[in-house]
């Protein structure tokens, strides 16, 4: 008999990708030294982030069906790869002064293992837990918002010791090993698996019955159902302020709370934490209250943190608030893979879940242009946080229609004109 990986250094194995793709979110300790050292303008150290951002989506969408074929070992390996020689390259341009190539390194090639590690770990970890979708997943992505933290110092201590463009092919060396050493243990669970203690179809009364998924569908079949849309729009609006507020926190601070510079850098450090605190606690907190109450929360608590923001003069309060905004940012994209295969099934996730990231990459460019075009208009943050207020209550109203649409759908009303349903002929739906 073939023997049972171990569900935990699977999880393991996710968390040792998602640590190495994560430490794109460090690429502010980046920033001075291409200035300084390079001269290359602040806007050309900007674009390179922003390309690798924009890949990641990109690179998650159109190779989400590739990756679910190809399987995670071999997807994993193949995100090792774009990623180690798009930061090799990079520490190759750096050398040669060439900002193009930089761009083509870090933003393209490293863009593009963004996206395949992100995808490939997370949707084979939702089918090894179906019991503890959140919990899996949020460990993963916790992952993503801790490896900024863990590489922003070891990059610091790099750049005075061995110089900039050495320090990019130490990570690129370094990561390709990690990465290409966790994928070889990543593997999907045998078929018709269940955890020990879990029965598959219930019918074994002493054992707790796994939930069954709203339906099986491919990629392409979700794009013709409203919920796949409903999903993009609550990740979108919730990404879009979340990245917003990360971009404008310190002068946001100074503006409204009367925080010092040093007391706002130190409220910017802080938030890296609470958002990957946030994208572990709320994932698994998911598995008690469900993925669509918890959308719920993020918005309802969202709501009133943003319309109480422009009004707190107090410090520590408005810090708790801004903390609280950040907790929400990263248990959104924590729990997305899991309402992605509470509602499509896990068979084609990666797929499904590479599309919907497009609404990371679509935030990405609108949530801090929104901020700042708003800033430069009525000269203070006071209106931006109260029309990201307003975005928040129409994502509430998304957040209550697609639960709606759910209940309507294990009712067995056709809302969808969906190519699979009724659902009684979809494997694994809910009859």
């Amino acid at each position: 008999m073939e023997k049972i990986k171990n569900r935990w250094l699977i999880a393991a194995s996710a968390v040792g990708i998602h640590v190495s793709i994560g430490a794109v979110y460090a690429y502010s300790v980046l920033k001075k030294p291409l200035l300084e050292g390079i001269g290359w303008e602040f806007k050309q150290t900007a674009w390179a982030f922003s390309i690798a951002i924009l890949f990641l989506g990109l690179s998650a969408a159109f190779l989400g069906r590739k990756v679910e074929k190809m399987g995670p070992r071999k997807s994993g390996m193949l995100a090792a790869s774009f990623y180690g020689v798009g930061l090799v390259l990079a520490g190759l341009a750096i050398q040669l002064e060439s900002v193009y190539l930089f761009y083509l390194g870090y933003g393209v090639i490293s863009g593009i293992g963004l996206g395949v590690g992100y995808i490939c770990p997370v949707s084979t970890l939702v089918k090894w837990f179906p019991d503890r979708r959140g919990l899996a997943t949020g460990l993963a992505i916790m992952g993503f918002g801790f490896g900024a933290l863990l590489a922003s110092s070891i990059i610091q201590f790099l750049i005075v010791n061995v110089g900039l463009a050495f320090t990019f092919y130490i990570l690129g060396v370094a990561y390709f090993v990690i990465m290409m050493s966790s994928a070889q243990y990543l593997a999907p669970p045998p078929a018709d698996w269940v955890p020990e203690g879990f029965e598959a179809d219930g019918k074994t009364e002493s054992k707790k019955k796994i939930k069954t998924d709203l339906a099986q569908v491919s990629s392409i079949e979700a794009l013709s159902t409203v919920r796949f849309y409903y999903l993009w729009l609550m990740l979108f609006l919730n990404v879009t302020c979340g990245i917003a507020v990360i971009s404008i926190a310190s002068p946001l601070s100074q503006e409204i709370a009367g925080l010092t510079p040093v007391a706002a850098a130190a409220m910017v450090g802080a938030m890296g934490l609470f958002n990957g605190l946030g994208r572990i606690g709320w994932a698994s907190f998911s598995d008690v209250i469900g993925r669509p109450m918890t959308y719920t929360a993020f918005f309802v608590l969202q709501i009133g943190a943003f319309f109480l923001l422009p009004q707190t003069t107090n410090a520590v309060v408005f810090q708790v608030l801004v903390f609280l905004i950040l907790t929400c940012y990263g248990g959104g994209f924590a729990s997305i893979p899991a309402y992605i295969g509470d509602v499509f099934g896990t068979k084609n996730l990666s797929a499904i879940h590479g599309n919907i990231l497009t609404a990371w990459a679509a935030a990405g460019l609108v949530g801090p242009q929104l901020a700042a075009y708003v800033r430069e208009a009525t000269g203070s943050y006071t209106q931006t946080l109260y029309i990201f207020a307003g975005l928040f209550v129409l994502a509430l109203v998304i957040s209550i229609l697609i639960q709606f649409n759910i209940r309507s759908i294990k009712e067995g009303n056709k809302v969808d004109k969906e190519p699979l349903m009724p659902l009684n002929k979809v494997s694994g739906s809910v009859s």
